[in-house]
């Protein structure tokens, strides 16, 4: 059904609005968890600017999107009331400092981690907007979007292991601790969504079930191996793999919210006229 008084998928946000998410939230986490780590020199220009790219790629996706892209630099003019508006002018700024913060600039890696958390809660608070849907509008849905970049960040961050050397016990420590949470997030969210449409609740429970075991148990597992592991290559290759299985696992749980759960509420109608019935008037009181 596609209008009508049951729910019915959306189809304004398709898969180019989910790549905003999924691209756009992994490359903020990735500019996080630079900074976090420590990362210095050839090691912090490359992050960084890895997590430009895919913060661009993302919002390129939405410039794909738009019905009349020249339009496009209207989503600046309403920043009081718009979180979309508001994404668009944290990444205004958030470009300028990754470049500071990948020339090696002092104090930049934290400013540009600082603007990457503010885009990726943008993120999250622009999804929740959308009151009509569900599955969006749950009060859940923002930190579960922040918790999902971040660990998503770290995922890449750690996927790259082999190309730099650079993790840590910290900072491995730090991956697993946003990988639990963002499993916790997971559960509180879909527990508050009984109200949601079956075709939705279908969807979210098919994407809960990668996430918690092949974005969650798995990359927990191999960080306990790293934790006890003794030869450096075998760590750097368990680290690239949970890397991979908690990005992975964090885009498929997001692109399904936005694609195959979008369903709205439908209408909401006390009675419903039927032909050759006569209209009961209202009381009086």
């Amino acid at each position: 059904m596609s209008f009508g008084p049951s729910p019915w998928q959306q189809a304004h946000w398709d898969a180019r609005a989910a790549g905003n998410f999924v691209c756009g939230g992994a490359g903020a986490g990735l500019l996080v968890f630079a900074a976090l780590s420590a990362a210095e020199g050839s090691t912090l220009t490359g992050l960084v600017l890895a997590g430009l790219a895919l913060v661009g790629v993302g919002l390129t996706c939405v410039w794909f999107e738009i019905g009349r892209p020249l339009r496009a630099l209207n989503v600046f003019i309403n920043p009081r009331t718009s979180w979309m508006s508001r994404e668009a002018l944290t990444a205004t700024l958030l470009f300028p400092a990754g470049l500071a913060a990948a020339a090696q600039v002092a104090g930049w890696p934290w400013a540009a981690a600082l603007l990457a958390l503010v885009f990726v809660y943008c993120q999250g608070r622009m999804l929740q907007a959308a009151k009509g849907i569900p599955a969006w509008r749950e009060p859940m849905t923002t930190p579960l979007i922040v918790a999902s970049g971040l660990a998503e960040g770290a995922g890449l961050f750690f996927l790259s292991t082999p190309l730099h050397g650079a993790g840590t016990p910290p900072s491995l420590a730090i991956f697993a601790a946003l990988i639990v949470a963002r499993g916790v997030l997971w559960l509180l969210y879909r527990g508050r969504l009984s109200g949601a449409a079956p075709g939705a609740r279908a969807a979210l429970d098919r994407a809960g079930r990668v996430l918690l075991v092949a974005g969650t148990l798995v990359p927990l597992g191999l960080l306990a191996v790293i934790a006890v592991a003794t030869m450096q290559e075998a760590m750097a290759l368990l680290a690239a793999i949970a890397g991979l299985a908690a990005t992975l696992g964090g885009a498929y749980m997001k692109y399904t919210m936005l694609v195959r759960a979008g369903f709205n509420q439908g209408f909401s109608l006390e009675r419903l006229p039927v032909r050759g019935v006569r209209r009961t008037p209202a009381r009086i009181p």
